[in-house]
């Protein structure tokens, strides 16, 4: 059981459909999967078809309600959510002013690993104190990178970030992988964006590259993920295979 966090500071490079596509892949061939949303704006809540006022909430599991008392379950067997909602807004501010707080959300989250076998945790695209406790909380990182040139700039600022986590809050951290997202295979930038990744993380990249796709943006907004929106999609496709390469890797 692994606890993976899907992080990067820019947003709109993919995080919340990953993380709730991949759970539901893997809870589509019978894993038990929990999504956590970390992120105030609740958009891995409302993808897996519940309200964004949804409550109880992840901010009052870090006012130290059971984590398992606030898990829903969604309409995919297997796959459960741990709602977020605006009040997580405040955790920011308060974070800073709790005594320990640093591991508050890893202490809060530890029930929960004896509740599935994949744990995905969709942060905000910042890095304060919600993103760091949730990198405080987390066994691995998966870094959405869009196939975009300011993502690239970004990235090497993250990777510092990520490797001072593990220095003084998390030694255990690993950076599961990089996955390119986004990618359109009509221009020249995608594959440069791809190539010039691949070049400098070698190890790191995943096989799989999520391709642009309408119906991937779509599927948000009738409450479902990709992959039970439109299965025969390109985007929904690209997310099987990448689920099924992280599986094996578990």
């Amino acid at each position: 059981m692994a606890i993976y966090a899907l992080a990067n500071q820019k947003g709109g490079v993919g995080k919340t459909t990953t993380a709730v596509s991949l759970a539901a892949c893997l809870a589509d061939a019978g894993a038990q999967t929990i999504v956590i949303d970390a992120d105030p704006q609740a958009n891995a809540t409302v993808a897996l078809g519940l309200p964004k006022d949804e409550q109880p909430s992840l901010y009052d599991v870090l006012a130290g309600m059971p984590a398992v008392e606030a898990l829903r379950d969604t309409a995919i067997p297997g796959l459960r959510v741990l709602p977020a909602h605006a009040d997580l807004a405040a955790a920011n501010v308060e974070l800073p002013r709790t005594e320990n707080s640093d591991h508050l959300l890893r202490d809060a989250l530890a029930p929960l690993k004896d509740e599935a076998q994949f744990i995905f945790l969709d942060c905000p695209p910042s890095i304060g104190p919600l993103t760091l406790n949730a990198l405080g909380s987390a066994d691995r990182v998966l870094v959405p990178v869009q196939a975009e040139y300011f993502a690239l700039e970004g990235l090497g600022s993250l990777l510092e970030t990520l490797a001072l986590v593990q220095k003084q809050l998390n030694p255990s951290l690993a950076i599961e992988g990089l996955i390119i997202t986004m990618f359109d295979p009509r221009t020249r930038l995608s594959h440069d964006v791809e190539a010039e990744v691949r070049k400098h993380f070698p190890s790191l990249v995943f096989d799989t590259v999520i391709p642009r796709n309408v119906r991937v943006s779509e599927a948000p907004s009738y409450g479902m993920p990709i992959t039970h929106y439109d299965a025969r999609s390109a985007g929904a496709e690209a997310y099987f295979t990448l689920a099924e390469e992280l599986a094996a890797r578990a």
